[in-house]
This record gives structure tokens, sequence and C-alpha cells, in this order.
């Protein structure tokens, strides 16, 4: 599937291609203009592609939209919820504008605030929410009519650590409950958490799919990274480093942090603290671990400016098959 913008630089989508399994979670991760939402809006029906072909759960996007429609949920970026209302009132006028009856729609409204534990808060305006508040009250509104796929764009962008937990939740209690999901994100650590496959997108393009743990392995091996007490010894660690390494080395010297990948775990560590030892150099820490989801996205995009995914503190035929 393509999609270009007309006097902007790059492409929106530029061949991209995914199926996604019913009852999974999807994550499209990857940094600002990837193409992550421009994939959302034509497959939730909002954009039309400039070519290729896109269905979700068995209808195109195209020919078939109102079916599409009426078989999703959509949460945006931004919140689309009233913030004068409060959270059970938003909840029971999208139940009236879906055809609910009065009735139906205020119990609709109240099954839904007690799922995402918002009960005691219903009666509140949603201006006085937290921000994890009011995500969960737009997941609370995209289910109103319960559909089989929902499609979330950024969901905690801009949220604190706790109201990203909060928001985590209750997306896990919606797969649990047999709801597909279309995810996409920045956060490495969102993706991790919550996708069972992952869809990494670059320049419109899929750069590489699979589960979590098979990205990771995609590189090779596991990953030893070294803090050092002082300064003046990032360079002599970064050759000694180069010795045992199965790939290219990585240095933050801000951090005073050498990275390297290692094929042979055991040895790669007993190496290299001997060879430390030899040469004087004193580190804070050593550890071995698993390569991060940021590790494999600049190993395959070759780490290109603006490839880089942003750090959790703070891609012609597409068929979405549900």
């Amino acid at each position: 599937m393509h999609k270009n913008y007309a006097g902007a630089e790059g492409t929106g989508l530029n061949g991209f291609d995914l199926r996604v399994a019913a009852g999974t979670v999807c994550g499209l991760l990857g940094p600002n203009g990837a193409g992550k939402t421009t994939a959302i809006r034509i497959l939730s029906t909002l954009l039309r592609p400039d070519s290729g072909r896109a269905s979700v759960a068995g209808f195109d996007v195209r020919t078939q939209a109102r079916q599409v429609r009426e078989r999703i949920g959509l949460v945006g970026q931004y919140a689309a919820v009233d913030e004068i209302l409060s959270g059970r009132q938003n909840l029971v006028m999208f139940g009236r504008l879906n055809h609910f009856s009065a009735a139906g729609a205020r119990r609709r409204a109240d099954e839904l605030l007690e799922r995402f534990s918002l009960a005691d808060t219903g009666g509140r305006p949603v201006g006085k929410y937290s921000g994890g508040m009011r995500r969960r009250l737009d997941l609370a509104a995209s289910l109103i009519v319960a559909p089989p796929v929902l499609f979330v764009d950024e969901p905690t962008t801009g949220l604190d650590p706790a109201a990203r937990q909060e928001v985590w939740a209750a997306i896990r209690d919606l797969v649990g409950s047999g709801t597909t999901v279309l995810l996409t994100t920045q956060y490495l650590e969102e993706a991790d958490r919550l996708a069972d496959r992952i869809t990494m997108l670059g320049a419109g393009r899929v750069v590489t799919e699979g589960t979590p743990e098979e990205l990771k392995s995609a590189i090779g091996g596991d990953w030893l990274d070294l803090v050092l007490a002082d300064p003046a010894d990032v360079a002599a660690t970064e050759a000694l480093a180069a010795r045992v390494a199965s790939g290219e080395v990585h240095v933050d010297a801000e951090a005073r942090r050498v990275s390297v990948p290692v094929a042979e775990r055991t040895r790669a560590l007993v190496t290299m603290a001997t060879a430390l030892g030899d040469a004087g150099i004193e580190p804070l820490d050593i550890t071995l671990r698993r390569p991060t989801l940021d590790e494999v996205f600049l190993h395959l995009t070759g780490g290109g400016e603006g490839a880089r995914l942003p750090a959790d503190a703070p891609l012609t035929r597409t068929e979405a098959s549900a």
C-alpha cells in the first residue's frame, strides 16, 4: 500500500504490507514520520491510499467502509471526549450516537466505567481527570459497541509512568476478552510489554517483523555493558571490547558506557573482565543482557539520521485480518 502527501517531503507509506491475527496485539513501532499514523488512518477509513488494497475484519476499506466502521474502534493520539461533561455523560452520549436506547446507553456506560476502574469518578467532569484516567475513558468510549478490532494510536504519548501503566493494563484486559488490537507506538517498552508481534516501520516501509524475542535474536547473541568509573578509560575499554565483539562496539562517552554484542556470553565476560584487570581499568558495573528493540531497529536501518527510536524515559497490499 502506498500513500504520498502532496507538497511534503518523503512518503507517508511506501510499500506497506501487514497481516494481523485475530485476538492478538500487533505493535507498529517506529520514529516520527515512519508512517504509523498514516497506516492507522487508512485502516480506519479516515484516509484513502493512493494505491494498494486493505481489508479489516474481511471488509475492504475503500469499497466497504461502512462495514469496516461498524467493526472497529479508534483511539487517536488526542482525547476525543468532552471535558465539560462527566465521564459517564460522555459514554452515554457516545451510546446514544451509536443508536442505543437511553436506558441501554446508561447501562453500557456503567459497564464500561466499571471495566476501566472509573466507576468512582464517573460523575466527575473529564477536565478534572488525570492523563491516565482520560486515556482509559478514551478506550472505554471506543468500546461502546464492543468492536472486534481496535486501533490505538500512540496511547501513552505525554503520560507519566504511572498513567502509562494504567493504560497498558486496560489494553491487556481488552485483548484478554478477545479484541484484536493494532497499536502504534514510539516507546520500546510499550511494544515489548504489550505486543504479541511487532512490525518495525522506517520511511513508510516494513523494516522487519516478528515477536519481541525473535527481533532481539535477529541481531544475534547477547550484549555486554560496561560502565566505567573514569571517563579517561572509555577509549581503552572500547579497544578491549572490540576483541570480544561479534559486531560493532557502541560507546556513550557521556554516560561512560561501552556496549558490545557478544556471541559466547560466558567466555566474553571472563575475557573482558581479565583484560580490564590487566589494563588497570576499574568498571563500576558489568552486565550481560539481551539486545533492546532500539538496537534491533538501528541495526536493521543502519542507524541513519532520524532512525533512532526515543528512549522510554522521557511500512502494495495490506490486510489486517481479524
